[in-house]
Parts: structure tokens; sequence; C-alpha cells
């Protein structure tokens, strides 16, 4: 048996960040068992789905370094959910019909103010062929119920049916049908509903594990009944925990909450994304991984928190840095050439700046203190002014090395009597405009004996 996964979004929205830990655990999973990754567009929704989203969703993979093995859309199957439809309506287990919504509304709140469940009551049961008709000649159109298995002889006369299976995270794990509404399986114009596409497209796709949200466990035990009912060999199903904002509040694709797109045009780092999106609610540190294979080895689907983790911006913040600080000049010099950090010094420059980046854009920052101006005009006092102007008589001659600051302040620091911060300060505001940076030893031959001097205050 091939191991084979599935990752199914819809494509009405870009992907955010609570997707990317679905589609990890997935994508993770399947390469430790040497298996297969699918891609499945979940796009009945005919008014929501969009194109240019569907294009997103792989372009925003593949910036994590996720590349399918098989690409579907369910778009395109929908004869295959129709023969399955016809197949559960000629053995019964479909049925029509024909509430409305505000219908079913009203139902419900009768129900709870008897203080009974809200579920179903199978009313369109009792339907007669005649009444059907009538209903049909009002223009109603009915949506079809899949009849759960959770009675005996007697459809109304319902008992508790427990389906239970051993979760690939939460361990055993058991949804009692009894409890649950038939769920509608197909609308009243013809459009399927993920509950029911979905398990016709595992068993047509050869899915063998299904990993997802664990808002899905109470919708797991009603797709085995119909895997079930269909003669479809149900996968193991493993139901991970969901993210959630600092505040408690579920991410959203309608919201653009932390999308995959949106941190991207940021400038983080996909490896930074990646391993916050794995490793909240996982024991151990949440670290930057260098690439997704050493991220898999920190997998172990048994051990995720059963509870919802919080994804803390600023833990992406951190492990971005930690990041950006280790990159090699060879990691970004295709950047820096885009930023227009001259060629023959773009090394030294990058070793020099990388400690002071969150993210390889803010080296445009240091560009521009490097070889362009300061960041602002120096805030000098009087007193260190005077200083300043003392110490750049004293400027080291070419050639200049990492020994020139050195050689530079000590002179200064012979000629004034000035140490520590009184004597480094002054010289690093009036040659950067900040007073924080790069160690000034590394920034003074890329700026050059010219460029220095023209900084004299």
């Amino acid at each position: 048996m091939i191991v084979t996964v599935r990752f199914a979004p819809s494509p009405t929205g870009y992907l955010h960040i609570g997707n990317l830990r679905t589609a990890l655990f997935n994508w993770l999973f399947a390469k430790a068992e040497g298996g297969q990754f699918v891609l499945r567009y979940d796009d009945t929704d005919r008014e929501r789905s969009r194109q240019e989203y569907a294009d997103a969703i792989r372009e925003d993979l593949a910036w994590i370094g996720i590349q399918p093995d098989a690409v579907l859309r369910q778009s395109d199957r929908i004869a295959l959910y129709d023969a399955a439809a016809e197949r559960l309506k000629a053995a019964g287990l479909l049925y029509p019909c024909y509430e409305t919504t505000d219908e079913l509304d009203r139902r419900r709140k009768r129900a709870a103010a008897r203080n009974l469940p809200p579920v179903y009551g199978r009313e369109a049961l009792r339907l007669t062929a005649e009444e059907k008709a009538a209903l049909e000649t009002e223009g109603r159109r009915p949506h079809w119920r899949f009849l759960l298995p959770n009675f005996d002889d007697d459809p109304f006369k319902t008992r508790r049916t427990e389906v239970a299976w051993t979760d690939l995270v939460r361990g055993e794990q058991v949804v009692d049908l009894a409890s649950l509404s038939d769920p509608v399986l197909v609308r009243e114009d013809g459009s399927v509903l993920y509950t029911f596409c979905s398990v016709v497209d595992d068993g047509d796709s050869g899915i063998t594990h299904v990993i997802r949200g664990d808002d899905h466990v109470t919708n797991t035990g009603v797709q085995m009944a119909i895997f079930q009912a269909l003669g479809i060999p149900a996968p193991a199903f493993g139901h991970h925990n969901l993210l959630t904002t600092l505040s408690g509040e579920g991410l959203s694709k309608r919201s653009g909450a932390l999308s995959l797109r949106s941190l991207r045009e940021d400038g983080y780092e996909a490896m930074a994304v990646a391993s916050l999106a794995t490793l909240v609610g996982l024991p151990g540190s949440v670290d930057a991984m260098a690439d997704l294979e050493s991220l898999g080895a920190r997998v172990d689907l048994t051990k995720i928190s059963p509870s919802a983790s919080k994804f803390d911006p600023a833990e992406l913040d951190r492990l971005n840095a930690e990041l950006v600080h280790a990159k090699p000049y060879g990691a970004v010099a295709e950047a820096l050439a885009a930023l227009d950090v001259p060629e023959p010094k773009a090394e030294a420059f990058w070793l020099a700046v990388r400690g002071n980046c969150e993210r390889v854009g803010e080296a445009a920052l240091w560009r521009d203190v490097v070889f362009g101006a300061p960041a602002s005009a120096a805030e000098l006092s009087e007193e260190d002014r005077a200083f300043v102007n003392a110490a750049f008589d004293l400027l080291p001659d070419d050639p200049w090395d990492g020994t020139t600051w050195k050689r530079w302040t000590d002179a200064a620091k012979a000629a004034s009597g000035r140490k520590g911060r009184a004597l480094f300060m002054p010289l690093r505001l009036a040659l950067t405009g900040l007073d924080h940076g790069p160690e000034m030893g590394a920034l003074l031959p890329l700026m050059g004996r010219e460029r220095v001097i023209s900084r004299r205050p």
C-alpha cells in the first residue's frame, strides 16, 4: 500500500497559516512514509470559487516547498458524485426533503423550547408520493439527506450507534450517530456538499490517510457511515488541533488573517512560517527549522496538544530573524542585487549587516547607510561635535580594512581621553545617523575613506 494523503482547500480565498498547518502535517507524514501528496481543490461552490485563488494556493504551497504529486478539481468530478448519489438513492439511503431553511429553523427552536436536541426528525420519510408531487408542483425542489444507520427496523426509533476509530492524533475516538441529524449530501440545485464528495474522492483516488482539523471529528463519524454504505474502505483518520489568534478567534481565509500571501509579501521566510505553523502545540521549543526535512523530524502526530494553539505573530518575527541571521551570502545574492547593493562589496556587506536584519529586505536600510547617505542627520551636542571634528583629523590613510576602526578610535581615545560609549557613540552617529547597528569595524571599509570624510559634521 502506498501511503496517499490529500489536502483539500476551497479556492475561495488565500491560504492562511492555519490551512498551512494541515497541509504540512499531511506533506510531512507522506514524505516520512515514502508516500504521495494530492492537492484536491474543493471547488464545488460555484459562486465563490475563483481560479485566481486556485493559482495562489499552488504558488503559496510551492513557496513553502510543497509540490503535489497529483492535482484534482472536484468541479471536474461531478459525474462521479452523481453516480454515487444514484447508488445511495437506489439503496434507499438518500431521501428527498422539501423543508425550507425557515421551516427547519422553526423546528429547531421548538425542540430547544422543549429541551430536546436539535436533531432532524426524518419527517420527510413520512411523505407520500402524492405529497411530494404536490410540493414540487408548488415549485419546491428537494435536497437529499443520507439516512444514518442508527436504528434497527424503524428509522423513527433511533438507538445509540457508535462509530469508533483509532485516531492518528487523538487516539480512540467514538461518535454516536443517534445524536446527529441525517446530513444533507445534495443541495436543491443538485450540487453536492463536502461531506459527500470528499468520501467519493477519497475512495476514487486511493486516499489512505486523512489528516485534518479536529473540527471534523463528528463529521468523520458520519463519513465513515457513508464509506460503508458505498462499499468503500475508509482511510485512517487523524485530527489535529487548530490554530487561533492570541484572542482565541479562529483563523479565516475570508478575513485574510495571517494569509501566506501577505506573509510572503511582508518578507517573511518560508521556513519561519512553516516552523511556527507546525511546531506550535507540539512538545519542545518552537525553533526555526532550516528545511522541511528537519521540520519533519520534529513532528510526532501523537504528541500534538489536544487543545487549540494560539499563534503569536511576534514568534514569527523571532524565528524569521534566526533564519536571516544564519543566511549565507549565496542565499541572498539575488535579493541584494535587486536592492542595488554594489556587487563587488555585496558579500562583505551582507556578512556585516545580517545580524541587524529580521528580514532580508531590511538590508535596504543599511545599503543606504553604507553606500548612500546616513538615515538622518547626526544629532550631536556641541561638545560631541567638537570631539568628532577633531577625530576626523585622525582618520587613517588608505587602504582600509577590518582593523581601521580600531586604529582610528585608539587614536581618538589617546587624543581626547574619551572611552566607552562617549568615544564610540558620537562617531557612530556622525557616520550612520543611528545609535545602533552592525559593528563599525565591518562597515568602515565598506564605506571607504572618501564617503566617511563626506559625513564630517
